[in-house]
């Protein structure tokens, strides 16, 4: 199976990942019979455990890979669905990369939307003020 048959009914872009990225996404995609068909999974670089592949998540795993082998980000830095509090409530952040000399705080935080959902910038604002992280 490849990224194309799964992102073909939403609008994600590759363009800024590499055909080697893509690539080695693809060639670890496996298919788990289900009773609706065979459905795609993938081994997850961050949690090491078979996640469904979903087009989100065929995106946040290509971002977990640029960011480790890209941008060299140990893996052990790198966290998904990371819990941001405000105040009682707790929202998940879909990566963030934790600081190398403080590894409790956030360094880096990347948040995944649907292409053209607007309240993505305004959502990764507040995320970046409740963890201090910074916000550019």
């Amino acid at each position: 199976m490849n990224l194309a048959d799964i992102l073909k009914d939403s609008n994600y872009k590759l363009s800024q990942f590499t055909a080697a990225e893509i690539e080695q996404l693809e060639q670890s995609i496996t298919l788990k019979a289900t009773k609706s068909g065979e459905v795609p999974y993938i081994v997850c670089l961050v949690r090491q455990k078979a996640i469904k592949l979903t087009p989100e998540e065929a995106i946040r795993q290509l971002y977990l890979q640029a960011l480790n082998k890209r941008l060299h980000y140990p893996l052990s830095r790198i966290e998904v669905e990371y819990g941001v509090n405000f105040g009682r409530e707790v929202k998940r952040a879909d990566i963030v990369v934790m600081d190398k000399d403080r590894p409790n705080t956030v360094y880096m935080l990347v948040e995944l939307k649907k292409p053209k959902l607007k309240d993505g910038k305004d959502q990764l604002r507040s995320y970046c003020n409740a963890t201090g992280a910074p916000n550019y």
